[in-house]
């Protein structure tokens, strides 16, 4: 039974209906027309052509075929019931086609997006593991020379020779560094050419006889006052306390850097420099402030000051320098130790201050792996800046005060006492505190508000999934909730 059109131009009850549940697929005269369209689909057999039926469906849908949208109802409410209705699968292939053509660019920007994640968790992976491998290599490699020179010192004492004579392998740094260079670069490059490239951390003109003497002679000296301090501070103290009151170079390289660059001021590492005081009195009262332990203590200190001396003078002077600058530079020192210091031992031999019978007496085993361990461990701390974070060579080399614990306490060699212990681990932290970056603060307020945000948004979602189930599951009994109009 028909119904007359009302003035807002709706025909049918059924149009009135659909138009007040809100249907996507409503338009004024739905009804009629999807009568009309009812009666001219024919039906065929299967297999046969229907071409009539075909062109009256296309015909039909062309002027409704303004969004892709709005045909879907129609092809749908056709296809019920009608499946031998020709034409309406070339339809629904054409769509489909569309459909994926139109998300072919959308799934090759989510690949791509997918490899890059990739890329980048592979490079933090392997970062990860290089720098896992460099902390326990840095360690090893500081605890064995610290040990090596421990035992070398039962049946020989010379420092300053040992010094002089583990400096002079730094010459063999740039060359280890240009084999490298052959075996993992594209373009390789001549020697001289690769030595002229890494002169540049001396300036434009690179290495001139000047600057030889003007920047490698006050480097070298603190290079070899640094590393007799450490031999001397071995020979009162333990291999423990001395590499405990080595980490204090940390906090006095933050000290220096404040007073003479005019770096930023942080509150946390001035706690820090005073944890490192604090650790270093307690480490000289240990043993009721003998003689032999404020000597020592006395040693260490100075080294690591002559430490952070170089290293502020290093920045102030020649900033910063990419691994091969800092090999040439490195190798540098060698030279100038080897042309210009042989001298002191030399005198020191013939004044008999530091004496030996004949040259083959010397423990050559003990002083090459010596030598070797400590060339090892500065070559170890430029590659791990190269290829792992930095942070991580700083932690290797606060590892190797338990490392010299572990060693000590199997050969017997220290007592812990109290008060020892507690000046050990004082500094330490003392030590990891000036790792902390310079916006450490306003990265942990950051993380913070991220992890509170992140609460909120879980309760708010904790809110919503009851009020989501229900929904759904009205949906799935078939309630439909009808405004009124």
């Amino acid at each position: 039974m028909d119904v007359k059109a009302a003035p807002n131009g709706v025909a049918t009850i059924e149009d009135r209906i659909l138009r007040i549940t809100g249907y996507y697929g409503y338009y004024p005269g739905y009804s009629s027309q999807k009568s009309t369209s009812r009666s001219s689909v024919t039906r065929c057999k299967p297999g046969a052509n229907c071409p009539s039926s075909h062109s009256s469906i296309s015909r039909q849908l062309s002027p409704l075929s303004v969004t892709e949208d709005s045909s879907a109802p129609i092809l749908e409410l056709q296809s019920r019931g009608s499946s031998g209705v020709c034409g309406h699968r070339a339809e629904r292939q054409n769509r489909s086609g569309d459909d994926g053509t139109q998300t072919h660019p959308e799934d090759s920007s989510q690949g791509n997006r997918i490899k890059a994640r990739c890329l980048s968790c592979t490079s933090v992976v392997l970062k990860a593991i290089w720098g896992l491998l460099i902390i326990l290599s840095v360690s090893s490699s500081w605890v064995g020379t610290t040990q090596i020179v421990k035992i070398t010192y039962k049946n020989f004492y010379c420092p300053f020779f040992m010094t002089w004579f583990s400096t002079n392998w730094n010459i063999m740094f740039f060359p280890v560094y240009y084999s490298g260079h052959l075996a993992t670069a594209q373009e390789k490059q001549s020697p001289m050419k690769k030595f002229r490239e890494c002169s540049r951390i001396f300036g434009e003109d690179g290495l001139t006889l000047k600057l030889f003497l003007k920047r490698t002679a006050p480097f070298s000296i603190l290079w070899t006052l640094t590393n007799y301090l450490y031999l001397l501070a071995l020979k009162k103290l333990t291999a423990t306390d001395v590499s405990a009151l080595f980490c204090c170079n940390k906090a006095f390289v933050f000290l220096l850097s404040w007073i003479v660059l005019k770096d930023r001021f942080m509150g946390v590492r001035i706690v820090a420099a005073i944890m490192a005081i604090t650790g270093i009195v307690m480490m000289a009262y240990a043993d009721n402030f003998h003689a032999d332990s404020i000597v020592g203590v006395a040693f260490a200190v100075g080294s690591a000051s002559t430490s952070a001396l170089y290293k502020v003078l290093f920045k102030m002077f020649l900033g910063s320098a990419n691994f091969g600058e800092a090999a040439h530079f490195v190798s540098t020192l060698g030279f100038f130790n080897l042309i210009f210091i042989s001298f002191t031992p030399v005198i020191l031999y013939l004044t008999k201050v530091e004496h030996w019978s004949s040259f083959a007496a010397l423990p050559w085993g003990c002083l090459c792996g010596m030598a070797g361990l400590w060339l090892a461990f500065n070559i170890l701390v430029n590659v791990g800046v190269v290829l792992t974070y930095p942070i991580l060579i700083s932690i290797g080399t606060v590892l190797s005060v338990p490392g010299n614990a572990a060693v000590d306490l199997l050969k017997q060699e220290v007592i812990f006492n109290v008060v020892r212990l507690a000046a050990t681990v004082v500094i330490c932290i003392g030590f990891l505190l000036m790792l902390l970056p310079e916006e450490w603060d306003e990265i942990t307020l950051r993380f913070i508000n991220s992890l509170k945000e992140k609460k909120s948004e879980e309760h708010v979602d904790d809110i919503t999934d009851p009020s989501v189930h229900l929904r759904s599951r009205n949906r799935a009994i078939g309630t439909v909730s009808i405004p009124l109009a």
